[in-house]
């Protein structure tokens, strides 16, 4: 069965990036694919920071980036980038850590302005990790994702009609030998 991963770099528990990238793991999942989502924000601090590769949460957490078949990298964007948190987990992948695999760029911003961010800020570092093919990536502006007074969120229907689309890109772009994507 083929496998994407997520990783997600928000610093926050009631992240609206989650949001998105629950929704999209929800999506891969209903259609076949074996799904997992790495919250960066819940690996312990002091191994991420010291680089402690070695730890039982880095190590599993970077197994299962090399295992995977596709990956989303999902972030908010602060002052016109990804998250520092995220940042400090990409920089533990090996050189080629994404070398042969499909990647996702989801970025949550509060301004389109804020979209640049993918291309001028992710993109080149997913390049540089060694990512076959990095698919155009999805922006969704904060004000679409909205919050319930249980806590919960929900996108809105067209953001969630970007998020699908760029999902199946992405599952389209996977490597030939994956299962799901050969037999696509």
């Amino acid at each position: 069965m083929s496998s994407i991963i997520a990783i997600s770099g928000s610093p926050s528990a009631q992240s609206r990036t989650a949001v998105a990238v629950g929704k999209a793991l929800e999506r891969l999942s209903s259609i076949g694919f074996d799904v997992r989502h790495i919250a960066v924000r819940d690996l312990p601090a002091e191994d991420l920071l010291a680089g402690r590769t070695d730890s039982p949460a880095l190590s599993d957490a970077i197994g299962a980036v090399a295992a995977a078949d596709g990956v989303i990298v999902a972030t908010p964007v602060y002052k016109a980038a990804y998250t520092g948190l995220l940042k400090s987990f990409l920089d533990l992948l090996p050189q080629s850590g994404l070398a042969g695999k499909a990647v996702l760029p989801l970025v949550t911003g509060g301004t389109n302005a804020h979209v640049l961010a993918i291309d001028y800020a992710l993109r080149p570092v997913l390049t540089s990790l060694g990512a076959r093919h990095v698919v155009a990536g999805c922006f969704l502006l904060d004000q679409l994702i909205d919050r319930q007074a249980d806590g919960t969120a929900t996108l809105r229907p067209e953001a969630e009609l970007r998020l699908f689309d760029v999902v199946g890109q992405l599952t389209e772009a996977l490597p030939v030998g994956s299962t799901l994507a050969a037999s696509r």
